[in-house]
């Protein structure tokens, strides 16, 4: 399916997998509008699908919940599938056989697309390098479009963009497995690090590797790429791609850049963009996002702005003036002189360890959940540094985690898990002094006791601000 050719009018269009994060809402009123006749199914149950289904409401929409049924398969012209099925699901491979075109909302959403698409990917600190990305280009850009793995749907703001309208996306590496069997990547890429992750989903690193350089595979030699060249994995992405690489990373003496480059040098972002000399950017002193980690999310951003073309004093502007993101390293509330800090996304060990070490007053963590077949590498004398006491929360991973956890049990407190958030933060809450933090950092997946993350972090806020 091409743009050319894209006529929706009459065709059979499946939407498999709603969910709950507005991605398949989006692709459904695209649908509608675009004259398709549209099924949706999805294995969850209505309950579950409600506030979508909600959205719904009135909406010439055929609904198979809770199952899904051959003869859909079989029948469709148009599967969409939501980025969480897998590419090898029997039921696609279902529609295939019988010739039907197998989509997702961003592959239509990058056929479609008039403006340049900025991309954004990596295991860590896509989400605040995309916000900080689209900060900086509004300020010569007003009507900047900020979408993609951020519960925004990209093709629900396909109207109100023209050739001139910068599209600013975060891609998971589920959308770009899809984008790179179309063979499409963004104008734009940004890869801000890779650790393992979602090895549940990839039977290894290699492979969960692949899926992220998808978003650099097809680009053009006009093109841009933004690379970590601290990153082993990452910094192999240059041989794989034909665009021009913009490298960002920590300083060193064995980094000597020879073009436009952006590094951290000690509390410093500075650039050579531009041409000429190292320029500064900022200092972590002008930011409001705390960690040092946090410096290579503003390189990472600086440089895919400063190459857009967007003057350095905008860029700088931005910067100081960036809020931070909520559910990561989020201040909830302080109380009693103890800081509650959101930090829901951290879904694997090596963002929790990112987080810990953002912090040099003593730390409650409140850890645990689904198990996504991570290794723990260096969490436990992380956890035995910077931790007070280790709260724990349900589920597959935690059982895992207190096995990692066992040798430093002796040195700090570690809860039994707890099947419900509320006492897990009342318990941490008992234990913290004034000057200390309650950190949320789970460092697993949220299957199980929550809906996903966003309601993990969501339920957190509203038990701490309930606190007395």
């Amino acid at each position: 399916m091409t743009t050319s050719t894209l006529d929706l009018r009459g065709k059979r269009a499946l939407v498999m997998g709603l969910g709950v994060n507005g991605g398949g809402l989006g692709v459904t009123h695209f649908l509608l509008q675009h004259g398709a006749e549209v099924t949706v199914t999805d294995l969850r149950s209505a309950e579950v699908l409600e506030p979508t289904l909600a959205a719904l409401a009135g909406l010439p929409v055929r609904y198979v919940l809770g199952s899904h049924h051959e003869a859909d398969f079989r029948q469709a012209d148009l599967v969409i599938r939501n980025p969480a099925v897998p590419r090898e699901s029997r039921w696609l491979q279902i529609a295939r056989a019988a010739g039907a075109a197998i989509e997702m909302e961003m592959t239509l959403f990058f056929r479609l697309c008039p403006g340049p698409i900025i991309g954004i990917t990596g295991t860590r600190g896509k989400t605040t390098t995309t916000l900080l990305v689209g900060e900086m280009l509004r300020r010569q850009f007003p009507d900047t479009v900020v979408a993609g793995n951020l519960r925004v749907s990209a093709l629900e703001q396909l109207a109100r963009i023209t050739p001139q309208t910068p599209v600013v996306l975060e891609l998971s590496s589920w959308q770009l497995e899809g984008l790179g069997e179309a063979q499409l990547s963004p104008q734009y890429a940004c890869v801000t690090n890779m650790s393992p992750d979602h090895l549940d989903r990839y039977r290894s690193m290699d492979e969960y590797a692949l899926a992220k350089r998808q978003i650099v595979e097809h680009q053009r030699a006009t093109d841009i790429a933004v690379l970590n060249q601290g990153d082993p994995l990452v910094s192999q992405f240059a041989q794989h791609t034909r665009a021009q690489i913009i490298p960002f990373g920590e300083a060193s003496a064995a980094w000597e850049p020879q073009g436009p480059a952006v590094r951290v040098y000690g509390d410093t972002v500075e650039t050579t963009i531009g041409g000429g000399a190292w320029q500064t950017v900022c200092t972590a002193a002008e930011l409001q996002l705390p960690g040092h980690h946090s410096l290579l999310n503003v390189a990472a951003a600086s440089a895919l702005a400063l190459s857009y073309g967007v003057a350095l004093d905008d860029v700088r502007a931005a910067l100081r003036a960036f809020p931070g993101v909520p559910d990561r390293m989020e201040v909830v509330r302080e109380l009693g002189g103890v800081c509650f800090v959101n930090d829901t996304t951290a879904t694997t060990p090596t963002a929790a360890i990112a987080a810990l070490r953002a912090f040099t007053a003593p730390v409650i963590l409140i850890a645990g959940g689904a198990d996504k077949k991570l290794p723990w590498t260096g969490f436990a004398a992380v956890v035995a540094e910077h931790a007070k006491a280790v709260v724990l929360l349900a589920g597959s991973g935690t059982t895992r985690l207190l096995d990692e956890l066992a040798p430093v049990k002796q040195r700090l407190p570690i809860s039994l898990p707890f099947d419900s958030l509320r006492a897990a933060v009342e318990s941490a809450q008992q234990l913290a002094k004034p000057g200390e933090v309650v950190l949320l950092s789970p460092a697993c997946a949220s299957f199980g006791m929550f809906i996903n993350e966003f309601d993990r972090g969501e339920q957190f806020r509203q038990i701490v601000q309930g606190l007395t």
